[in-house]
């Protein structure tokens, strides 16, 4: 049984910083990517950023690139998002997910979705 399970969110200043945690286990395929994607309040799910299972594959939003940094420790099999300069904007659920197989890093390829952490940047 696929297990996605976030955590790290929660209230920050416009400027401040979070880094968020994903733990995933329940699955043993060899070829996946665990991403980051977030939803604002009354807007559709986007993409952050994916990391495949062989560490050597990035991929990020353009619109995230300069903020948001998305690291692996393979051994605990967690995936971290760090956030950088939050701003109000940046308000929002905070959701990981796996995909299986060769797939684009896109809310529609996800395969499974952990239950979502809130961030809400705010003074």
């Amino acid at each position: 049984q696929v297990q996605l399970v976030e955590s790290g969110g929660g209230l920050v200043q416009p400027g401040g910083s979070l880094r968020l945690s994903c733990a995933a286990s329940g699955f043993t395929k060899s070829l996946y990517a665990i991403g980051w994607f977030r939803q604002a309040p009354g807007k559709g799910r986007e993409t952050i950023a994916c990391i495949s299972s062989n560490e050597r594959d990035e991929y990020y939003a353009d619109s995230m690139k300069s903020r948001f940094t998305i690291s692996r420790d393979k051994a605990k099999n967690t995936v971290f998002l760090q956030m950088n300069n939050l701003k109000p904007e940046d308000t929002g659920i905070y959701y990981c997910a796996v995909l299986f197989g060769p797939r684009l890093c896109v809310p529609v390829d996800v395969d499974y979705w952990g239950q979502g952490t809130q961030v809400t940047v705010s003074s």
